[in-house]
């Protein structure tokens, strides 16, 4: 199943309805981000042969200008948010690479890094404001359709609501890393120093599959 069969079939199912019936009329009162062009821009950008990786984010950021569909991720020229510095931090400290001067990370998820948030929409300006509205149903059934491939892949998991997720994962094939979230008030609980960069190029190599470059060019 590619990602065009599995959003098919997902928009049959009635909680999708719902969820694509409550963001048309929310649309119509409130900015939303991302814009509705880069929704599903995960998906675009990492087809569901080429994953090698899952990065879990929780909701797109709700500032303007910074979500574009990839977990964790800004366009270029948009200021990196802290959780981004501390990502960048826990690389070079785990492989010495140095932080690219913009934070946009579309040549990981070329390679194969899919990054995923569990909510894909936001309300301008407030957190958490399309939580229980369908998308958990949505990206937990792509999490299942994940797991379910007979290749190895490596699932990163930072933060309380992203090991969540871990029930999902039970193939005995992939890697389940885990640690505290890279936000300023978590990072220091363990997601410095979780070394997941390193541990997943190794269980990768390990698997004869191409190793991920961390390194992001300059813009």
């Amino acid at each position: 199943m590619n990602w065009k069969d599995f959003v098919d079939q997902q928009s049959k199912q009635e909680y999708y309805k719902k969820l694509f019936s409550f963001l048309k009329e929310e649309s119509k009162q409130y900015k939303i981000y991302p814009s509705q062009k880069n929704i599903f821009n995960a998906f675009k950008l990492c087809p569901i042969e080429n994953i090698k990786a899952v990065i879990l984010g929780q909701d797109p950021y709700f500032n303007p200008n910074q979500a574009h569909g990839l977990s964790f991720s800004v366009l270029p020229g948009i200021p990196k948010p802290p959780s981004l510095v501390n990502i960048f931090k826990e690389i070079k400290e785990d492989l010495n690479i140095d932080p690219p001067n913009h934070g946009c990370l579309e040549s990981w998820a070329n390679q194969g890094v899919l990054l995923l948030n569990s909510i894909l929409t936001v309300r301008a300006g407030t957190q958490g404001s399309h939580r229980n509205k369908g998308w958990e149903i949505f990206t937990d059934e792509a999490i299942k359709l994940i797991n379910s491939i007979n290749k190895p892949i490596v699932f990163m998991l930072w933060g309380n609501f992203a090991k969540s997720k871990s029930k999902l994962l039970n193939n005995p094939k992939h890697l389940v890393l885990q640690s505290a979230h890279p936000s300023p008030l978590s990072a220091h609980n363990g997601f410095f120093g979780c070394r997941h960069f390193s541990k997943a190029n190794q269980f990768l190599k390990n698997n004869n599959i191409e190793q991920i470059n961390w390194k992001i060019n300059d813009q």
